[in-house]
């Protein structure tokens, strides 16, 4: 057994807990638990083999029958912190091997050494193919790999983690950082897997070719962005972690200290104090001023230190002018995926739309951040609000207007994301208060 680390002593982004509380359900609404027993049977009806993997992993749902490296691994390993929730059947995959599974699905498939793009993790794994055409990461995977890892006790899927995820940061170092900042870029919209949104607007959704080493031959491109660049932050945050619980000092302390280079480029390239706003720098040396999710998913790998008295002033202009503004993201039902008082905001709500609709992705990676930067009552009025949405029709998809609650009905129910979030915001706060109380 390799030497273990808690979670608490190595810092890690989430603490996913080893036994919460049970929730217990207000008795004069059956609706809390006919949605939660809903969200059960919707999660385990999602458990697919891909033909590309021969084990079962947890698909995305609804119209997704894949899994996507932004969200995939979060996914599992949200999954897999539910384990005591849900009712095992026989001959099914416990929720902590589904976990394990949307990690190793992508390890497997990453391009081995020797082949072109050697070191590349797939975008995607879906029933049709395997997808590498794009990057589209948010949450890191070796973040998520690493929390894993420490939860089960998995010695192999930390030694399988680190040596796939330092060979995709070199991928990454060679292929995204043409132009020489020690930034990230991004070449097409699926990179961040912002569908639709005004952000990426003129530019194609995949990168030519299909290859994600090769950018659009636009003046404007390729971009600088702070949320690719909060995941690689993130990762080389987690690889230091597993470098240090595989005796490996030298390396951790390399990985530290890239983490803290890139961590301060973000702030110092990407920031904007005018607008207290995370943006993309394009080739001509502008911002791409559309104020997206991008600043929550900067937040989410905690780029803005808590004990850093220059960060903590940053994420209060962050917070008081965008995130709890609530002419901006904080609508009735956060958060939107571009902020209301936005031009570019988009109205009305298309389906898969990142131009302003409230995503349940963003739900499921609040409480990544929100409690690390002292925001509890926020998050427990967010994560109300979203139960009492989702109740309404016990269903579960990918989106909804911020300010109605209601959700896109183009979209089909059985989405995952959003039947994680139920579960995982009802276990958080064991009991649903009326959503009726007033905002936070």
């Amino acid at each position: 057994m390799l030497p273990r680390t808690t979670l608490a002593q190595t810092g890690a982004v989430t603490t996913p807990a080893k036994a919460p509380a049970v929730p217990s359900f207000p008795g004069n609404d059956p609706r809390w638990q006919r949605t939660w027993d809903a969200a059960v049977t919707t999660l385990t009806g999602n458990i697919r083999t891909l033909p590309h993997y021969s084990k079962p992993v947890l698909i995305e749902g609804a119209v997704y029958p894949g899994i996507w490296q932004e969200c995939g691994p979060h996914e599992g390993l949200v999954y897999g912190t539910l384990a005591q929730y849900i009712p095992q059947q026989p001959g099914q995959p416990a929720p902590l091997e589904i976990a394990r599974n949307n990690h190793m699905a992508f390890f497997a498939l990453q391009r081995p050494e020797g082949s072109d793009s050697a070191g590349q993790i797939p975008a995607a794994i879906k029933m049709s193919d395997v997808g590498y055409g794009q990057i589209q990461m948010v949450v890191p995977i070796a973040a998520t790999a690493w929390e894993l890892s420490q939860l089960t006790d998995d010695d192999e899927l930390l030694v399988t983690a680190y040596k796939a995820c330092s060979r995709w940061d070199a991928w990454l170092r060679r292929y995204r950082d043409t132009r020489k900042t020690g930034l990230v870029e991004g070449f097409c919209t699926y990179d961040t897997g912002h569908d639709n949104s005004p952000r990426w607007k003129g530019i194609p959704n995949r990168c030519p070719d299909a290859d994600a080493r090769k950018c659009p031959d636009l003046p404007s491109m390729p971009r600088l962005c702070p949320d690719l660049s909060a995941t690689v932050y993130g990762a080389r945050v987690a690889l230091a972690h597993m470098a240090t619980a595989l005796g490996k000092h030298d390396e951790a302390a390399r990985w530290k200290a890239d983490a803290e280079t890139i961590r301060n480029l973000i702030i110092e390239k990407l920031y904007d104090p005018k607008d207290a706003a995370f943006y993309d720098l394009d080739a001509e040396n502008k911002f791409v001023r559309v104020r997206g999710d991008v600043i929550t998913r900067v937040l989410g790998e905690h780029v803005l230190k808590i004990d850093n008295a220059r960060d903590k002033s940053i994420f209060e202009a962050v917070w008081t002018r965008q995130i709890h503004n609530p002419k901006a993201f904080w609508a009735p039902y956060p958060l939107p995926s571009i902020a209301m008082d936005d031009p570019s905001f988009v109205r009305p709500i298309p389906r898969n739309s990142w131009g302003g609709a409230t995503q349940a992705l963003t739900a499921l990676r609040a409480p990544r951040w929100m409690s690390y930067y002292g925001k509890q009552d926020a998050l427990d009025h967010m994560m109300r609000q979203w139960c009492e949405a989702i109740s309404r029709h016990t269903e579960f998809r990918q989106q909804m207007d911020p300010l109605t609650g209601d959700f896109t009905q183009a979209d089909p129910s059985g989405y995952s994301p959003a039947a994680l979030v139920y579960l995982d915001y009802i276990r958080r706060l064991g009991k649903p208060a009326d959503a009726s109380k007033p905002a936070a």
